[in-house]
């Protein structure tokens, strides 16, 4: 059962707050969590309403002037369908079963958006460009607004684990609200002619595995062995915990650099440092070797426990941690978790203690920026049911992990580096709402590994079809520039996801690219410019969704050699444009063994001359390649021409 949506009017309200007595029906509500006041459902779609109440039970659900009586099954759920409608509103939707009954009302028909991914699409319309002026002409009864809270979960869930409620759009609502799907939702609510409902379920920093269903994440062989650990871990959490330990330990043992495990008797010996007594990141304790240290670093403790201490199970409490730890107490794996500076606080069985010396070791992993133990001093104990305790405060030592190590692998129950607890969160209880249309703007999290990317992608958008519907369609946004500006051809990880983004997009005609690279800033990770990016979200909708036509994107078709040079045919090649030099800058020609060279390039009529050097054999040809490259080359609409890799026939 679920809690009651904030918004939401239930009738059994009057009867509990007179007496103690009220019946057990009127304890839960009625409708599945996602639905509210305010709420819009898609138009021209059938709609279904689902809900929970006591098995067996008949449940009488009201839509407009349009009413289904239904029976809850043996688990308690229940569902209703009524047909398609067209774009309107407010409309009045009820339940009731026995003595309880729950009505949402100002439910509008219209076109429903999901925009789901990371840091950017989370991004608010308060740290966007110019936002006073954006506040102040939010309000819009026609923008209705869904913001799901940050959840995992292991299985997925029929209900959202925090309360949810629509609203309408105003300078409140929409503050923390994405402000790409806002700005979309401006931009696009002319041409849709009815009312628009956005649901933002992002969460910054997370992989693109987290969103995908476990279902989606089998047709991949290397996740086999973690999806099993995933099912463990539904049925016996502290067996699959130690299960997930020991394929850490047999990363770490048979990585490249590693050296010898503290865990295995040298927690003791070699070179362990002292770490300063203030808790701070580990990149200001004005280590050399940790200033710019992003990875992995050991931390060990000592302390002493009494016998009667180390007969009792124990919390053991370590403060705040980002990113990343993994525990063990004398050897045992106690825990391990994810989160950015937030508490860790876990379960120690007495079997893991000793009377006497005991051994804390913490290996804690940062992808980036802050990291370490940040405490605070009075947070970081050991306690004990009988009421005492012992401080772990202070007389901790420290030891560099190599970086060349990377990350060691991710518990997959791990909320946004796991797999699919954002799915079975914040997507899964969507249940069967139907949708206009989906914007996912994710990518940055898994840049390190990009060659998967395209699989992976194509396989969620699979995924999100069998959940909202066949035919429907995606928009990607592709990563904007970011990190350091390219000198000379090399190997880029984000612009190996933005081809994979590109492929996904051009092998489905369901499925269309929002080109962002001129939205972005090199040192900045969160470009505030979200009104570019939904302009052209936007104008990708116009014709994806709503069937304008429009003229399409320049896209390569194939290269092959030509005499001392090489030919880039190109579709949809026409009225282009150069910035800053008469011809795009931006060409490598690569060989098969992985050397590339910047080269001339010469328009001409529907494609693009390449000049390859003397004696060079080329193999592929890369365009605008680089974590943040320098691009001049544009369409008609003012939109750069995205990057991509092809090989050479």
């Amino acid at each position: 059962m679920k809690k009651i949506p904030h918004g939401a009017t239930h009738a059994c309200t009057m009867l509990i707050a007179l007496s103690a007595l009220a019946s057990p029906a009127c304890a839960e509500p009625l409708l599945s969590s996602v639905f509210s006041d305010h709420m819009v459902v898609q138009r021209d779609a059938p709609i279904a309403v689902w809900g929970d109440a006591d098995p067996g039970s008949r449940v009488t659900v009201k839509f407009g002037k349009r009413s289904k009586a239904v029976d809850a099954n043996a688990e308690g759920d229940w569902r209703a369908e009524f047909p398609a409608m067209k774009a309107g509103g407010p409309y009045v939707l009820s339940a009731t079963a026995g003595g309880a009954s729950e009505t949402v009302g100002d439910v509008m028909i219209g076109d429903v958006y999901l925009c789901a991914g990371q840091s950017n699409m989370e991004f608010p319309v308060s740290r966007a460009l110019n936002p006073q002026r954006e506040l102040a002409a939010a309000a819009n009864d026609r923008i209705r607004l869904l913001k799901i809270d940050h959840a995992s979960a292991a299985a997925p869930e029929r209900n959202f684990q925090s309360p949810v409620e629509w609203e309408v759009a105003s300078a409140e609502s929409v503050e923390d609200f994405s402000a790409l799907c806002f700005f979309f939702a401006k931009d696009i609510i002319a041409d849709a002619n009815a009312p628009i409902g956005l649901v933002d379920s992002s969460w910054g920093g997370s992989r693109i595995e987290a969103w995908m269903s476990d279902e989606a994440l089998g047709a991949f062989p290397e996740f086999e062995e973690r999806l099993k650990l995933l099912t463990d871990y539904r049925n016996n959490p502290q067996q699959a915990r130690e299960d997930y330990a020991r394929l850490w330990i047999d990363w770490w043992e048979n990585s490249k650099n590693a050296p010898p495990l503290p865990l295995k008797g040298d927690a003791k010996s070699g070179s362990w440092k002292t770490a300063p007594a203030e808790k701070t990141s580990w990149k200001t304790w004005g280590d050399p070797d940790l200033a710019s240290h992003d990875g992995m670093v050991w931390h060990r403790k000592q302390f002493t426990l009494t016998e009667a201490q180390a007969a009792q199970d124990a919390t053991l409490s370590l403060g705040g941690i980002d990113e990343i730890d993994m525990t063990w107490i004398n050897g045992n794996f106690v825990n391990g978790s994810f989160g950015w500076g937030s508490p860790r606080r876990y379960d120690v069985a007495a079997s893991a203690l000793q009377p006497g010396e005991n051994e804390l070791l913490v290996n804690v992993y940062s992808s980036w920026d802050a990291a370490g133990m940040y405490g605070p001093d009075e947070e970081m104990a050991l306690t004990f049911p009988d009421g005492s305790s012992v401080s772990l405060s202070g007389g901790w030592r420290y030891r560099k992990a190599p970086a060349e190590m990377g990350a060691p692998p991710q518990a997959p129950w791990q909320s946004i580096n796991g797999l699919s607890g954002l799915h079975n969160a914040m997507i899964a209880p969507l249940g069967e709402t139907k949708l206009a249309g989906a914007m996912w703007y994710q990518g940055e999290s898994n840049t390190g590994d990009a060659d998967a990317y395209e699989g992976l992608l194509g396989a969620m958008t699979a995924d999100w079809r069998r959940q909202f519907g066949d035919g429907l369609p995606v928009m990607i946004v592709q990563l904007p520039v970011f990190g350091a500006l390219p000198a000379a051809p090399a190997h880029s990880g984000w612009a190996r996801l933005r081809d994979a983004q590109r492929r996904v997009a051009e092998a489905d005609d369901k499925t269309g690219l929002i080109v962002a690279l001129d939205a972005g800033i090199p040192n900045e990770l969160h470009p505030p410019d979200k009104q570019l990016v939904a302009k052209r979200a936007a104008a990708l909708a116009r014709t994806l969704v709503y069937g304008e036509s429009a003229a399409a994107a320049p896209s390569p078709a194939r290269a092959y050699k030509n005499g001392d040079g090489v030919i880039v045919d190109f579709a949809n090649l026409s009225d282009m444009k150069t910035i800053g030099a008469p011809q795009p800058i931006a060409f490598e020609l690569c060989e098969a063994g992985g050397g590339c060279r910047y080269v001339p390039a010469e328009v001409e009529s529907g494609g693009v001359r390449l000049s390859a050097p003397a004696g060079f054999e080329p193999a592929h040809v890369r365009y605008c390649w680089g974590d943040a490259p320098i691009c001049n080359w544009y369409d008609a609409s003012g939109t750069p021409v995205t990057p991509f890799e092809i090989a050479i026939e």
